[in-house]
């Protein structure tokens, strides 16, 4: 009953609290890529480089992207491996003239599928193990390097104890607020893996643009663990092999891939759905990790309107803005490392649009996983 009569102090308290929270994730955490600089090398050493693509009935990017792929500038030997996941439509016929004109072309035709073994799992599985060198490059059909140096600057982020290098998939810039909410929340999603990865609690990657070591997949045995969930290939693969010294990031503009973003909101809600459908089989600290920034980040806004309105608005206010001067130095710092500057003056928008987006995508966390990866 006393506690009642002082319920306006305990909101304020619990925003400040929350507020209190959301910086240490910024300052701690986010605050470390935000100021990375990559350790300079005396000497590079390239190692020849696997890349792997995974397709099915994607004759279209095949076209528009494969390419870029293959005539990455490279002095080292590299060969490109293109798994034909039983495609139906022109791939075969297209993977055909394009190993007339590029040697380094590997077709892998997959004719079957494969049993109690759902998601891009199995195919991935194939090209990894028909690769012919140590070192991986994993992207998608739908991705083009954003340089010719692509290879050439993901093989550099390897240090003698690196076994996985994590880069950055972007999405090509268009005018539309579809597309600036989706580079948003993938900047957004970078800014936390990439963060965790430099704080030495690396627990995900993305597979458009993603680099291991062979044998780091065959000592974990591959994709076993987690062949019964149909996502995964990327992010949950990443979350049971990763540890702080050996996972290193490469953030240079030239080392992005870039990819087209869902032109309907139906379509990437779908997306993203079945994205967020992986995330409760990550460790315990990292969902504990996450959700508690999550919940932070959504309570900042309902409890500093509840303090500025019954509590004392000037004081709130002067809290909330520490945050957000905090929060807006860091996004401006990272936009800019992720070439995603154009979203700053946006940044208070996609904010507010935040709260909306965990309420819209929380129930995908206990929903069941559809068994296309495609």
């Amino acid at each position: 009953m006393i506690l009642l009569n002082y319920w306006r102090e305990l909101v304020f308290g619990a925003f400040c609290l929350v507020i209190i929270i959301q910086l240490i994730y910024y300052t701690g955490i986010f605050s470390r890529l935000a100021f990375y600089k990559p350790t300079p090398k005396l000497q590079s050493q390239q190692q020849p480089v696997s890349v792997i693509v995974c397709a099915r009935d994607e004759a279209d990017n095949i076209v528009k992207n494969l390419p870029g792929v293959l005539v990455q500038s490279y002095p080292t030997s590299n060969e490109v491996i293109l798994v034909n996941d039983n495609s139906t439509d022109d791939t075969k016929y297209l993977i055909e003239e394009l190993k007339k004109t590029f040697k380094n072309l590997v077709p892998i035709a997959l004719t079957q599928e494969a049993m109690m073994i759902s998601g891009k799992k199995f195919p991935l599985s194939m090209g990894i193990k028909s690769a012919k060198y140590e070192t991986l490059l994993l992207t998608d059909a739908d991705c083009v390097p954003a340089s010719e140096n692509w290879i050439t600057l993901m093989q550099d982020g390897y240090n003698p104890e690196t076994e996985i290098v994590l880069g950055y998939g972007a999405y090509t810039k268009t005018d539309t607020l579809l597309n600036k909410i989706i580079r948003f929340e993938t900047f957004h999603s970078a800014l936390q893996y990439l963060s965790y990865a430099l704080s030495g609690i690396p627990y995900m990657g993305v597979g458009r643009n993603l680099s291991y070591k062979k044998q780091l997949f065959f000592k974990n045995k591959g994709f076993s663990s987690i062949n019964f969930i149909p996502g995964g290939d990327d992010d949950l693969f990443i979350n049971k092999v990763a540890t702080k010294t050996n996972t290193a990031i490469v953030i240079d503009h030239e080392a992005h891939t870039l990819s087209e973003a869902k032109k309907t909101w139906e379509d990437w809600f779908s997306q993203k759905t079945r994205h967020y459908s992986t995330a409760k089989y990550y460790q315990s600290k990292h969902k504990w990790l996450l959700g508690l920034y999550s919940a932070t980040q959504f309570l900042v806004y309902p409890l500093f309107i509840i303090a500025a309105i019954f509590f004392n608005w000037w004081i709130a206010l002067s809290v909330f803005a520490v945050r957000l001067i905090v929060q807006g130095f860091i996004y401006f710092k990272t936009m800019k490392k992720l070439n995603e500057s154009d979203l700053f003056p946006l940044f208070l928008l996609f904010e507010l649009w935040m709260c909306v987006y965990y309420v819209l995508f929380l129930p995908a966390l206990f929903r069941k996983a559809k068994k296309s990866w495609n």
